[in-house]
């Protein structure tokens, strides 16, 4: 058998990422090994959150070392995450959406160019700098005019904040697949007397929905992981689960960062490996996402493919 470095070579860049993902999994998981045993399944169910006396001695139970009334329940967390990503999405899909085929379909062809760029240069601004705007402009405004209690913290700002930084993402997907649509769909469209509005809803977005639920997905996952700017103005709420859009709030990816500091000063290591054992639920959300988003689009095809 011939030897072929090329092929050789290619094949182990390649597996590099599905390496690096495994590598990390197991981390999570030997890691907060503990934490599982501990803490059991109403670890998801219960809205509890408490350290416990870090200071007194350790008890055993089960025969593991812990705080005395530790108690870990992340219910209140995994219900942040999804309320803020899904009203992100619900504000930034159809802001994405106008967007696109404004610059595809509506803007001048010299002056498209340096407008995607922008919409580009969007995405790639610090999380930190919308979290600041966040504090200096959204919130007074959502506490003035919005808030009942004048507090302008929570589920609200989050979701604004995570849709403005999203929208880029979905917006800079669907435009360039716009662009991709071949001209004889829309001048066909056309032909047949179609309307300029029944050729993008018609002819253009059913060839781009696969795309536009990639899109979508890359921003979801964007949003679920997103830590800083959530973080500064979600308002960090804890033990208590959200019951309006002014309810104050704590993502996974934000309480992992802001608990993190007291964990380290567990004797014990049990709240740092809890902190892993979120990490890994958050892990386990955003595969299941991935997972649905890929049956979507599968589904999609096969509906283009018996409509063709």
């Amino acid at each position: 058998m011939k030897f072929r470095p090329f092929r050789v070579s290619v094949l182990l860049l390649s597996l590099l990422i599905p390496a690096a993902l495994v590598a990390v999994v197991f981390f999570l998981v030997a890691y907060s090994g503990q934490a599982i045993l501990f803490n059991g399944l109403h670890f998801m169910t219960q809205i509890s959150w408490n350290l416990g006396d870090l200071y007194s001695d350790p008890v055993t139970v089960n025969g593991i070392s812990v705080p005395p009334g530790a108690n870990y329940g992340i219910l209140v967390f995994i219900a942040g995450t999804l309320a803020s990503s899904g009203l992100a999405i619900l504000i930034a899909v159809p802001l994405s959406v106008g967007a696109a085929i404004f610059l595809a379909e509506a803007v001048p062809h010299r002056i498209r160019p340096a407008l995607s760029m922008l919409v580009e240069l969007v995405a790639v601004v610090p999380s930190v700098v919308f979290g600041l705007w966040g504090i200096t402009v959204l919130i007074p405004l959502i506490g003035r005019y919005l808030s009942p209690s004048g507090n302008g913290y929570g589920l609200l700002a989050a979701s604004v904040v995570l849709a403005l930084m999203i929208t880029p993402i979905i917006a800079s997907t669907l435009y360039d697949a716009l662009l991709q649509v071949p001209k004889e769909n829309r001048e066909s469209a056309f032909a047949l007397g179609a309307t300029h509005f029944e050729v993008v809803a018609k002819a253009m977005l059913p060839m781009v929905r696969t795309t536009l639920i990639g899109g979508i997905v890359l921003a979801l996952g964007r949003a679920l992981g997103e830590t800083m700017a959530v973080l500064m103005v979600s308002g960090g709420g804890i033990n208590i689960l959200p019951t309006s859009l002014f309810s104050p709030i704590s993502t996974i990816a934000s309480f992992i960062v802001s608990q993190l500091d007291s964990a380290e000063s567990d004797p014990t290591n049990m709240s740092v490996r809890t902190l892993s054992e979120i990490a890994l639920v958050l892990f386990l959300i955003t595969l299941a996402v991935n997972a649905t988003a890929k049956l979507l689009s599968s589904g999609a095809l096969n509906v283009r493919k018996r409509q063709s």
